[in-house]
């Protein structure tokens, strides 16, 4: 039975310290000013250690405001807490290099836990370049550990066939019964690259589908419950976004059940390759 704190290792560069990321945490995407900032406080002070913000999002400064509210008023040493934020455009060198500044300057902090690519747009040669500065920024110490988001295949094995000083530890991108992309995470799997499951509740979407409604059931939980519970024991870190408190601590209330290998199976039968917001993975 996993825990909410469980970890699970990043690779890294050479000569930089391991880099262990928490299998479950806190999304903000779309989560605004106050939601935000909020939401970021109840998930650390429910026990949450991992949150994922981005330069898209608008709200890395919320997001730090809120850890460094959080570590002065508990104790809470840095250390202890996993920050991730992404790049948004794929401009170029100077560009990420920029953002990568500007980053740490809105959330106050001397470095970032994983940094990624938020998506493959444009094309090969700017993907390259980006992963150029996001190496240097490792080799800086501003970042631990380097990843991507939304990526396919094809952008990943570009990537490795340029040979990087700095691997790609995770790949973050829609993850559910109802989008399992099988292939992609066997391919990430041989790689080494851990899988983030950047949508784990379906934006919601499944709720009420008969599936996951009886097992709900079964178990006495909820569907996002369910939800999250399947992805845990497929492997993939979680990263749940609410802005209301009581489902923010609701939904790491998923330590205490296992799906059995037939509830597992039913689930499994559910995919209908369903984008619940936007897939650039098999794109230019």
């Amino acid at each position: 039975m996993t825990s909410l704190r469980d970890t699970v290792p990043l690779r890294v560069a050479e000569g930089v310290k391991p880099v262990n990321i928490p299998r479950f945490g806190l999304g903000v995407y779309e989560s605004e000013g106050q939601d935000c900032y909020n939401s970021v406080l109840w998930a650390l002070e429910a026990g949450y250690r991992l949150i994922d913000s981005a330069e898209w999002y608008e709200n890395e400064e919320e997001s730090g405001r809120a850890i460094h509210d959080f570590m002065k008023q508990s104790g809470t040493p840095r250390s202890e807490i996993f920050y991730t934020t992404k790049l948004m455009q794929n401009r170029g060198y100077d560009h990420v290099k920029k953002s990568i500044k500007k980053s740490l300057k809105l959330a106050g902090m001397d470095y970032i836990d994983l940094y990624l690519i938020h998506g493959p747009q444009p094309n090969e040669k700017m993907r390259l370049e980006c992963w150029r500065a996001i190496e240097d920024a490792v080799a800086e110490g501003t970042i631990r550990a380097a990843g991507v988001s939304n990526f396919g295949i094809r952008h990943l094995e570009q990537l490795h066939s340029a040979g990087l000083k700095v691997p790609i530890a995770l790949n973050q991108i829609d993850l559910h019964p109802f989008m399992r992309r099988d292939e992609l995470v066997e391919y990430c799997h041989s790689k080494g690259i851990v899988m983030e499951a950047w949508g784990p509740l379906v934006r919601g979407m499944r709720f009420d589908h008969s599936a996951i409604v009886s097992l709900a059931k079964k178990h006495g939980k909820s569907p996002a419950q369910v939800l999250l519970r399947w992805g845990l024991q497929k492997d993939y870190v979680v990263i749940p976004k609410s802005i209301k408190k009581e489902r923010v601590v609701a939904n790491k209330d998923v330590f205490d059940f296992e799906l059995s290998k037939a509830d597992m199976a039913s689930l499994e039968d559910l995919d209908e390759h369903l984008v619940t917001d936007w897939d650039p993975s098999e794109g230019p």
